[in-house]
């Protein structure tokens, strides 16, 4: 076993991402070997060996705004964060020309999450090419955080950003905690996507801390082949539609509460839901918004802020039972008629 982990579990990845790209790929996409490929313990590892890598002290890396707390992992380094924004109203798109105004000569990589932590975004291909179009301008490597990789609800397709890159670099990282559905199994990987070779020093630095870093266990290494190439796609489909079926029950519920607006998700396993504080003014902000619901109605609830750097919304996880979704999110609807104040609307309407 090398420090990019056991042999036949990197062709197995190779492989597994080699035919589910087929029938995604652009013309000029080149499949993935052995070499393209390091195990590591989980998909966070791999994302902060990749910002490592990639930026120095003083530089910087660009993350969308709101995302889980990818920051912690960089800032103790010296590195620059700056976000970009993203779309609620358009789907949680990136806001491409805001994107374009956070480069700088000493941003190092963009990082893209789709399907997306914590909106449930899933972008089409053509946004997809437009964001490439933009790294490409700036010449700009992607990190691509696709653990919900082919995580979408039915009707909707996931492109690996990868599979239409021309002459972008891009790092892929993903693992088996999501789509598997196997929680804390820490077992991931990077796949180095750079047909141009203009990564060299980056790939052989990722080599190089695979080194000082500890490999996934044994067990998993060598499973990781039958999981990858047996697992039957009944089960990928059975829960995608589970949770499908999860977010239209939460949906559904939420848009009737007074003061709530949910965005329905199109893939993962979140939905985020907006708080308009002109009709709740006795709560301050999100956070207290969770913190009054937890201790009246035992509904937890992540707050947009601090939790996604995104003040105003909330996010709700999908994967419990449906009737507890039903229940939670009836909670939430008896809470919010509570605290709502109905002399506001004259307010609103004078204003």
């Amino acid at each position: 076993m090398s420090c990019a982990g056991l042999e036949t579990t990197r062709e197995a990845v190779a492989k597994y991402v080699n035919e589910n790209y087929k029938g995604l790929v652009t013309q000029e996409f080149q499949p993935i070997t052995i070499n393209d490929v390091i195990l590591v313990s989980g998909c966070s590892m791999a994302l902060e060996m990749c910002f490592r890598v990639l930026a120095n002290p003083g530089d910087n890396i660009l993350f969308p705004k709101p995302c889980m707390g990818y920051s912690t992992w960089i800032v103790g380094c010296g590195i620059e964060v700056r976000y970009f924004n993203l779309d609620p109203k358009k789907e949680w798109e990136v806001d491409l020309d805001h994107l374009e105004s956070m480069i700088n000569e000493k941003t190092k990589a963009i990082l893209i999450n789709n399907p997306g932590n914590p909106c449930g975004n899933v972008y089409s291909k053509e946004h997809l090419l437009d964001i490439l179009k933009v790294a490409e301008r700036h010449k700009i490597p992607i990190i691509a955080d696709e653990i919900y990789e082919f995580f979408t609800f039915p009707g909707v397709q996931f492109y690996p950003l990868a599979a239409l890159s021309k002459n972008v670099p891009i790092l892929t990282c993903s693992g088996i905690t999501k789509r598997f559905i196997m929680p804390a199994s820490r077992m991931g990987w990077i796949v180095i996507n750079d047909r141009n070779n203009s990564l060299d020093n980056v790939r052989k630095g990722l080599f190089n801390l695979a080194g000082r870093n500890f490999v996934p266990n044994s067990t998993l290494t060598r499973a990781l082949p039958e999981i990858l190439s047996n697992t039957p796609q009944k089960f990928f489909d059975d829960n995608s539609k589970a949770l499908f079926n999860h977010s239209l029950s939460a949906f559904n519920i939420l848009k009737t509460c007074v003061g709530l607006t949910p965005i329905m998700p199109k893939g993962a396993m979140y939905l985020m839901v907006k708080i308009d504080f002109e009709r709740f003014p006795s709560i301050k902000n999100c956070l207290e918004f969770s913190q009054i619901l937890l201790s009246e109605q035992s509904v937890s609830v992540f707050p947009g802020f601090p939790c996604f750097n995104f003040p105003g919304f909330f996010r709700i996880v999908l994967t419990v039972p449906e009737e507890l979704i039903i229940e939670a999110c009836g909670r939430i609807k008896v809470f919010c008629e509570k605290h709502y104040k109905h002399d506001n609307e004259k307010y609103l309407k004078s204003g």
